[in-house]
């Protein structure tokens, strides 16, 4: 092993017991949420992706995730060498660029440009969630192109947010267990496709190269079968979110009492009953596969109060979500 890959493994070891720690200390508490997640990687490091001659095309400087933030507010009075998206999944806030000021609603993401002063937050007296990114490269500018207004990332029959989701947490775990340059090279990767994710939304929620004509989402929202498969996949979307039976009816464009019945009858279950049950399925799969706390999985599906998660999980799973993850020997986590 040469001395640079040790100089690699032995930074990428000290990121892991330092930066990773559920909350961001270089930001005052003030600015600390319940379940925050973040990576910010240290000047030396972004230094090296600058030089690399894959990773310099476009890199992280800094990224996390801010569950159901409260009072969060950010204001650089003079601008930053990195381009920031924030995409916000849940709650509503603001930016401020120049004189002009912006709404941003749940679904909805902008990205900053570099260099100038800027002003972001949750709206006033309320909380939003939200996946951030401070990024920079040869082609940041390219992908930055046209989001300095709020741009829509709706739930829709098409839609893969979840799947965008799932990219966004590999590099956060490629940065976060990284131990050499493969895991910049890695997370870089990672970034141009989900940054392209956005920028090319169409493209990116085309599904004729995915899947046939006879797929569940492609099927008339009007057959029954396909109201079931739209709403569940609308569950999947919002993950999340707290979403109400109104929700569903909203998106199906069916009566209560349709939509209802017809659900039952294909998965057994009422709709919100069914939502549940899928949540402790996506929170089995995550005490199983990452080393996620628990009052940090409780976010991923929607719930605060970690201890009502514990409950409901308990319920549902017959054991509880440390019993549950030492039973299937999952990666450890309280």
């Amino acid at each position: 092993m040469d001395k640079t890959t040790v100089l690699y493994r032995l930074f990428f070891v000290s990121l892991q017991r330092v930066i990773y720690n559920g909350k961001n200390d270089m930001l005052s508490r003030k600015d600390g949420f319940q379940g925050e997640r973040s990576v910010i990687l240290p000047p030396w490091v972004v230094d090296m992706e600058a030089q690399d001659p894959l990773v310099s095309s476009l890199y992280i400087t800094d990224i996390g995730h801010y569950p159901q933030a409260k009072y969060h507010h950010r204001v650089r009075k003079i601008g930053i060498s990195q381009y920031v998206l924030i995409y916000c999944v849940d709650g509503s806030g603001f930016y401020r660029l120049g004189d002009k000021t912006y709404e941003v609603k749940r679904n909805q993401y902008f990205i900053l440009p570099s260099g100038v002063p800027h002003e972001y937050g949750a709206t006033e007296g309320e909380k939003w969630t939200i996946y951030w990114v401070h990024f920079q490269g040869e082609h940041a500018e390219v992908l930055a192109e046209g989001a300095q207004r709020p741009l829509d990332v709706k739930p829709a029959l098409n839609s893969h947010i979840s799947e965008r989701n799932n990219i966004f947490e590999e590099m956060l775990a490629a940065l976060r267990f990284g131990e050499n340059i493969e895991d910049l090279r890695y997370a870089s990767c990672l970034l141009h496709y989900y940054l392209a994710s956005l920028r090319y939304l169409r493209q990116y929620r085309s599904t004729a190269r995915y899947e046939s004509e006879d797929s569940p989402r492609s099927l008339a929202i009007d057959r029954s079968t396909g109201v079931v498969d739209a709403a569940i996949h609308y569950m999947k979307e919002n993950m999340e979110r707290r979403i109400t039976l109104q929700d569903l009816l909203d998106f199906t464009g069916y009566s209560t009492t349709q939509f209802t019945t017809l659900f039952k009858r294909h998965t057994g279950y009422s709709p919100m009953s069914y939502f549940l049950r899928m949540k402790m399925g996506y929170a089995c799969r995550l005490l199983e596969t990452t080393d996620l706390r628990v009052n940090e999985i409780c976010f991923r599906v929607g719930i605060e109060d970690s201890l009502y998660f514990s409950r409901v999980f308990s319920k549902v799973m017959g054991l509880s979500p440390s019993a549950y993850r030492l039973s299937k020997g999952g990666c450890s986590g309280g």
